[in-house]
C-alpha cells in the first residue's frame, strides 16, 4: 500500500523488450536501500524492484511490466528520460498523509483543461463511463500516484486543483492537454460499485 504522497522524483533511464518490458529507472535514493522485491510505485503503478545497481544518473532500480501493465497504463509510451513520480510502499507505524492507495491502476484519464489559478494549477480530466461511478466530489483519486480530491463531478469528468508544492514535486505540472494519466479510484469506491453491481446494497 501506498499514500500517494511522492518521494523523489525518477527518471527512466532505458527500456527494453516489446510484449513484456524491463524499465530501469533512476532515482535519488542510495542504493544500498534498495531490497530485491520490495513494492515501488511508479507514476501510481505498483511495480517490483528485480535488480538495482549504480547508473550514470545515480542510482537505478528495474522492474518488469507485464502484457496487462502495458495495456492498462501509461507505461506502453514511456521513453527513456521521461520524468516519473516515486513512492516507496508504506510500513506499519509511517504518517498516512495523503490516502490509502493501492498501486492498482483503473485505467487511464485524459487531461481535458488546465487554467492557473492564484499560483495553483487547475486540471479537469475525463475517464471511461465505466469508471466515472468511482468519482465523487470531495473523494479521492490518484493519478499517476498522487493522491488528490476531487473538486467537482460532472459525469465522466473531474477536476482536481494542483498547488504549488505538487507542482515542484510530480510530474503533474508538465501536462499538455490532451495527456493521458493513470488513474486510481478510492479503494472503497471500487467495493462499493461492486456490491451495487451485485445488489448487495
Amino acid at each position: 500500500m501506498f499514500t500517494g504522497l511522492i518521494g523523489p522524483m525518477g527518471q527512466v533511464s532505458s527500456r527494453e523488450g516489446v510484449s513484456e518490458v524491463k524499465f530501469t529507472i533512476a532515482s535519488s535514493w542510495a542504493p544500498d536501500t534498495y531490497v530485491i522485491g520490495e513494492s515501488i510505485a511508479c507514476d501510481g503503478a505498483c511495480m517490483t524492484v528485480v535488480d538495482w545497481a549504480d547508473g550514470e544518473l545515480g542510482s537505478e532500480f528495474s522492474f518488469i511490466a507485464s502484457a496487462e501493465t502495458l495495456e492498462c497504463t501509461t507505461l506502453s509510451n514511456w521513453k527513456a528520460g521521461r520524468s516519473i513520480n516515486l513512492e516507496r510502499a508504506l510500513r506499519f507505524g509511517d504518517s498516512l498523509g495523503g490516502h490509502l492507495v493501492s498501486g492498482h491502476i483503473d485505467g487511464l484519464a485524459q487531461l481535458t483543461d488546465r487554467t492557473e489559478e492564484n499560483g495553483s494549477l487547475r486540471l479537469s480530466f475525463q475517464v471511461t463511463d465505466q469508471h466515472k461511478g468511482f468519482i465523487a466530489s470531495k473523494g479521492s483519486v490518484a493519478l499517476n500516484g498522487v493522491s488528490l480530491t476531487v473538486n467537482e463531478v460532472d459525469g465522466a469528468q473531474f477536476g482536481v486543483n494542483i498547488v504549488p508544492h505538487t507542482l515542484s514535486k510530480t510530474n503533474l505540472g508538465g501536462l499538455e492537454v490532451g495527456a493521458f494519466v493513470n488513474f486510481e479510484a478510492d479503494t472503497l469506491a471500487r467495493y462499493v460499485a461492486r456490491h451495487i453491481e451485485l445488489g448487495v446494497i
